[in-house]
């Protein structure tokens, strides 16, 4: 992708316009200068609105020139255009530098790499190469977050939830608020779906500098763990940092926990001076960070002292009220959505809020106007006399989680519809089986996305982690599964079909085909209306539904 300084238009460029290298003679005897070629690198006009690449990457070794303006930037060679720098990327997609030649046949007027490379243009050592494309990025982009009140929200569990969440305490005292994750993006004006909780660096920049242009005075944003690995908040500094929790999860995708917790600390590592953490202390892989952090630090908690606490006071299958405490005030916060992992996400919220000098009248308007949030424990109510939920867990510390919020509010049994993903490892699907063994009274194993894999193999793994695989019913097309569940309850039971959440798709083979578990389950509920239940609320959420929702 190709990220552009701002013109008349955010990224806006003509193809005429180019950046330039100022040559020297250190670099004049490099094999790529000689002759012909090197005069017409000198020969490059300078443009009045470049950027010194040796501003942005001061520690970059120069090679064949003593600094190389940068107007525009491109990390995919296929991309690149007359003008662009570009840099080149180690991912799982593959070695950039082994397509710099690609980048430069493009028009790529410089390379930054990791290694010196054997092209025509002059090149930028830089020790990651990552770190160095978000930098570049984000200063093409106007340093958008100089103009934001930046918040970021990483953590295991509840990242989304409690973007949302902030986003509305926000807007409650009437802010402009523009917000990333993975439920969608939005600059203030527009919105767009979401193809990762976290943008890639170039499209992070863009959409920062959006909510600048549309007048937006605060922007949050999800930053996933692989995110963090990968550096795409590179160039970015927040006022605030939120961990929500830390579980052990995401270990195919780090290798082992260190890796994982340090990924998830690196967030910090991104705090303006005065930036200021949020802290579960209920969570113990949190807690053991308090002492190596040394920031402005609040803590949450229900259970352990926090400087913001909540208290449960009463909670049914359709709502909950707690008490929300900060110092000497006490507010009783009534949500829709139940369970203790919503509170911790009520509560994280609430402490920015706090530290952003909302009060609490105004901090419980915003937590209650969320009414709910598409595909996290949400409640479909189709006028049937038991529960039904849909929600998105996927591994086997969601499903726990979502399966005790479950079981304290259903009176007779709980159903749950679930399964494992095609990128699911061996260990994840058994510990799956094992926490759906223990927390429902009756499992139904079907397919959430099994991609090239055989559904009853990856129904086999889940069965390893039971102790009576006698009690699993196994139904591999999800329709059914989900029409059978459904079938059974009776009045007091609670079904819950996790996996899947807010998903519009399925990935079967190569294909991804249309599939909705809140539609799949309603047509049933209702009978033969095709029409979903109504979900008019009060508050507009910072995302626009799909038709679907119509």
């Amino acid at each position: 992708m190709t990220t552009r300084q701002p013109g008349p238009f955010p990224w806006s460029r003509g193809r005429q316009d180019a950046g330039d290298v100022q040559t020297t003679e250190r670099g004049a005897g490099h094999a790529a200068f000689r002759g012909k070629e090197a005069k017409e690198m000198q020969q490059l006009v300078a443009c009045a609105d470049a950027l010194c690449l040796r501003d942005i990457l001061p520690h970059g070794r120069f090679i064949g020139a003593s600094d190389i303006r940068v107007r525009s930037c491109s990390s995919d060679p296929r991309k690149c255009r007359p003008g662009d720098v570009y840099v080149a990327i180690v991912d799982a997609d593959g070695d950039g530098h082994d397509e710099a030649d690609e980048a430069v046949a493009g028009g790529a007027i410089a390379v930054v790499s990791e290694r010196l490379l054997p092209v025509r243009v002059p090149c930028c050592v830089v020790a990651d190469t990552r770190e160095a494309y978000g930098q570049i990025c984000q200063r093409l982009a106007g340093q958008p977050d100089r103009a934001l009140r930046l918040v970021g929200v990483t953590g295991t569990h509840g990242k989304t939830t409690t973007a949302l969440l902030i986003t509305a305490i926000l807007r409650a005292a009437q802010q402009n608020v523009g917000v990333t994750c993975s439920l969608g993006y939005s600059d203030g004006a527009t919105t767009a779906a979401a193809q990762t909780a976290t943008p890639p660096s170039h499209d992070l920049a863009r959409w920062l500098a959006q909510m600048v242009t549309n007048g937006c005075s605060h922007g949050v944003v999800e930053v996933s763990s692989d995110a963090l690995a990968t550096r795409r908040l590179s160039g970015v500094s927040l006022d605030a940092a939120v961990l929500t929790n830390m579980r052990r999860e995401h270990l195919d995708l780090h290798g082992n926990l260190d890796n994982y917790r340090r990924a998830k600390r690196r967030l910090f590592d991104h705090l303006k001076p005065g930036g200021f953490a949020v802290i579960n202390a209920d969570d113990v892989a949190s807690h053991t960070l308090l002492e190596s952090l040394h920031v402005p630090l609040i803590t949450v908690g229900m259970r352990s002292f926090a400087q913001v606490q909540a208290t449960v006071l009463e909670r049914c299958v359709s709502e909950q009220t707690f008490l929300l405490t900060a110092g000497q005030e006490c507010v009783p916060v009534r949500t829709r959505t139940i369970g203790d992992q919503f509170v911790y996400c009520c509560l994280s919220a609430a402490a920015v809020g706090l530290v952003m000098g909302l009060d609490l009248t105004t901090i419980v308007r915003g937590i209650e106007t969320l009414e709910y949030v598409p595909g996290r424990l949400e409640r479909l109510e189709c006028g049937q006399d038991f529960s039904v939920f849909v929600d998105h867990a996927q591994t086997p510390s969601a499903l726990a989680l979502s399966l005790h919020a479950i079981r304290q509010v259903t009176t007779k049994r709980v159903i749950c519809v679930y399964g494992a993903a095609h990128w699911q490892d061996m260990e994840q699907r058994a510990a799956i089986g094992r926490v759906a063994e223990r927390g429902a009274d009756i499992g139904i194993i079907t397919s959430n996305n099994p991609g090239h894999e055989p559904p009853l193999q990856i129904a086999h793994d889940i069965l390893d982690g039971f102790r009576n695989p006698a009690k699993a019913h196994i139904i591999p097309d999800r329709q059914k599964a989900i029409h059978w569940a459904l079938s059974e309850a009776q009045p007091g039971d609670t079904v819950i079909i996790t996996g899947k959440g807010d998903e519009l798709f399925q990935t079967l083979g190569s294909r991804e085909v249309h599939f909705d578990d809140r539609e799949v389950a309603c047509r049933w509920l209702y009978g033969t209306q095709p029409k979903l239940v109504d979900r008019e609320s009060t508050v507009t959420l910072p995302f626009r539904l799909g038709p679907e929702w119509n």
